[in-house]
């Protein structure tokens, strides 16, 4: 039975984290972060009102990296969330929350960061993948109303009994006639593989850095971390402007773990390589000197500046190392479609870039053969619930990267009492088992943890 759900009460809250380990990657450290949390009550005209929540982090540091100070960009990133959330609450129109996160996207994000950006500095204009991470929370909390509007889990409402359209409407073309985000979802893994990320700042084996004022209890080395977690797969945070920090890194990186059984290695550049040249030089002298290497390659992400993109710069000679995968630059299914023409062989999903865009992003890329992967922006809280959710039914095979708990792994406490598994890694796993019941499962009743007041609330009717 399809069921249409129209927003009716909106609800803002921002819930500011302090990192325990300073966590370095491209030319950022990300030190505290504000978490932006929504509650959306929504109406079905036959069963009454219903509760969803999301949420994300408001990383400035990945989405809006910038000169541009990082209070101005925090300030602007919540001043942005409640105009979001006004945005939402006069959007009158109801339906599948896929149906009405595509047209929120299409039709009124891009014409509110325009005018955001209007009343901003010119050297101060934020980017659209800071507004994407904005509305995140509102649509993530959609998607969840959705599920507890038909008291199912929200997993299991992407298919033709929910839908009322299929992917061809979203998508476009003929490629998706018949078919629903449903048939391109894994049926979701009690268990999923963790990857663990090496920041730029962390220690490896006995050095001496800032990691090393980890609180007790919390390994300050990477040998540690393998140790404890028994982590067998490994995300490295490279510079991609200094090459031979890059080149010993992962020398050092690689002499740490594979011989403690790491088998899988992931590098990520933050967009800040601006010659392909650059990664294949890299990955030459690597392999040369520590040949176990290209075997235990899985990917490398986001190596490029944006500009290489927008030149159209073929990437296929990086690609023969391992998946060259897009994340900050993949907005939508849109962007992938001309990168991989590029030799672009894969896409990131996040939850902070929505759901929406996550389920769209991910039905394309696998429709296309593309490998797709699912990567953390150190969610904790809430956002972990549901981006182990996505994880779970997205990519499950090659696990997702977690690391809230190397960063600040006291923030979910209360949450970590009902989903203990979410919040630790055993046996280099990360356990769903606690994870029931409609929506994302949250079981948010059972979590106590006292909100702030809210920033903004909006009755949309």
């Amino acid at each position: 039975m399809m069921v249409a759900i129209r927003p009716n009460r909106l609800a803002l809250y921002f819930i500011d984290v302090r990192a325990q380990t300073p966590f370095r990657f491209g030319k950022e450290t990300l030190e505290r972060v504000t978490c932006a949390r929504v509650l959306c009550e929504v109406e079905e005209a036959s069963r009454g009102s219903f509760r969803g929540w999301g949420e994300s982090p408001l990383s400035a540091q990945w989405a809006w990296p910038s000169d541009v100070p990082l209070p101005e960009r925090e300030a602007a990133l919540r001043q942005f969330c409640r105009e979001v959330l006004a945005a939402w609450s006069a959007y009158d129109a109801g339906g599948h929350p896929l149906a009405l996160g595509h047209a929120f996207l299409r039709e009124t994000l891009p014409g509110l960061l325009i005018s955001f950006n209007a009343r901003q500095r010119a050297d101060s204009q934020m980017p659209y993948l800071a507004a994407l991470m904005c509305c995140a929370p509102f649509d993530i909390a959609l998607h969840d109303a959705y599920g507890h509007a038909t008291d199912r889990p929200v997993y299991d409402c992407y298919s033709s009994s929910d839908m009322p359209e299929d992917l061809a409407v979203y998508l476009g073309g003929t490629d998706f006639k018949g078919l629903y985000p449903s048939d391109f979802l894994s049926h979701g893994a009690s268990r999923i593989p963790a990857w663990h990320t090496v920041g730029g700042l962390d220690a490896l084996s006995g050095e001496t850095t800032a990691s090393d004022e980890a609180g007790e209890g919390i390994p300050s080395t990477l040998e540690a971390w393998i140790r404890k977690d028994q982590l067998s797969r490994l995300k490295i945070k490279l510079s991609g402007t200094d090459f031979e920090w890059d080149y010993e890194r992962m020398m050092n990186v690689v002499d740490v773990s594979m011989p403690r059984r790491v088998t899988m290695l992931g590098v990520d550049f933050n967009g800040t390589v601006t010659d392909p040249m650059y990664v294949e030089h890299l990955f030459e002298r690597i392999c040369r000197n520590r040949p176990g290497v290209p075997d235990a390659l899985c990917y490398i992400e986001e190596p490029f500046a944006p500009e290489l993109l927008e030149r159209e710069t073929d990437v296929s000679a990086v690609a023969k190392w391992a998946p060259c995968v897009l994340d900050e630059s993949a907005h939508d299914w849109r962007v992938m479609e001309k990168a991989s023409t590029l030799g672009y062989s894969g896409v990131v999903v996040k939850t902070c870039k929505t759901q929406t865009e996550a389920i769209l992003t991910l039905s394309w890329a696998k429709r296309h053969g593309l490998e797709v992967l699912t990567q953390d922006l150190t969610n904790p809280m809430l956002a972990q619930i549901a981006h182990a959710q996505l994880g779970a039914h997205a990519s499950p095979g090659i696990g997702l990267e977690t690391n809230s708990m190397q960063f600040y792994p006291g923030a979910s406490a209360d949450e970590a009492r009902v989903h203990p598994g979410l919040y630790q890694r055993v046996g280099g796993y990360l356990d769903l088992k606690t994870i029931s019941g409609p929506g994302f499962g949250y079981r948010i009743d059972e979590i106590d943890r006292q909100l702030p007041e809210p920033a903004t609330t909006f009755n949309v009717h």
